[in-house]
């Protein structure tokens, strides 16, 4: 296909400034958002082999665990280094959240783990999740992982420059707006509400929708130990804070603390 139409601060971000390769597997709260994300989608997917669409996929993290685990995943994400890294994991290649070339009901889980961060117009998630609708088998599986929109609050603390007028004006904006305009620090992204979340999984047709705080409430410890004393955190440290993340899953509550959040929903009608 064409190459995917991508704003080009998302564009430049992943291909210039940071290798998503790495991320989830340098600093303690990656390590956490890559353990929850795995615990929690093993609750719900299908047996192996199964058929895996990862929309999104970036450099094949997800991918990597799920094809070890014995899953036939394809990927597609619209940043041309990112489908190069992940084609040494699963089968790759460019393509577009919003028109998926994918024919109907085709595969059995599909997974949007990153569109959905930079997607800042509400019709352009709206086409995305529908596109994951429309390529799920009946009864197959739509997950869909989202930024936090108070993740902001939590994180800079851990920079010890909240308190800074600069800061304020900066992460205010988030807050307000739900946009980040991508002109400093990280890239276009738009940060969601738990409930704003669900809705827009069900207004795609999804049903049976659960919403999970993927770090937990406590996540912020790991990154300002790593970020005032430069030092990992200890084990233990990572333990709780894990322990954490589990406890609060039955308070609703508790998801504006997590650092992303993760929805799951079915396709109506059961595959035959």
């Amino acid at each position: 296909m064409s190459k995917p139409e991508l704003a080009p601060e998302v564009e430049h971000f992943y291909s210039q400034v940071v290798d998503e390769s790495a991320r989830l597997n340098i600093s303690a709260d990656g390590r956490l958002e890559l353990l929850r994300t795995q615990e929690i989608l093993r609750r719900f997917l299908p047996p192996a082999p199964a058929r895996v669409l990862d929309v999104g996929g970036g450099a094949g993290i997800h991918a990597e665990w799920l094809v070890d685990a014995g899953y036939e995943v394809t990927l597609i994400d619209p940043v041309a280094r990112h489908v190069e890294q992940a084609a040494k994991v699963c089968s790759a290649e460019l393509g577009d959240a919003r028109q998926l070339t994918a024919t109907d009901a085709s595969y059995d889980v599909v997974q949007v783990l990153g569109p959905l961060y930079h997607l800042p117009d509400a019709e352009d998630r709206h086409a995305a999740l529908s596109e994951a609708r429309r390529v799920a088998r009946p009864g197959g599986l739509v997950a869909a992982a989202a930024i936090n929109r108070y993740a902001s609050i939590f994180e800079h603390v851990t920079y010890a420059h909240l308190h800074t007028e600069r800061m304020q004006e900066s992460i205010g904006s988030i807050l307000r707006t739900a946009m980040h305009d991508g002109k400093r620090g990280f890239t276009l992204a738009y940060f969601h509400r738990a409930e704003e979340l669900a809705q827009e999984m069900r207004d795609a047709g999804l049903q049976d929708v659960q919403i999970f705080g993927i770090e937990g409430p406590a996540w912020s410890a790991l990154k300002a130990v790593e970020q005032q004393t430069g030092a990992a955190p200890s084990d233990d440290l990572f333990a709780s804070v894990l322990t954490a993340a589990r406890m609060a899953e039955p308070y609703p509550e508790l998801l504006a603390a997590s650092s992303h959040l993760l929805a799951v929903g079915r396709v109506p009608g059961v595959s035959g």
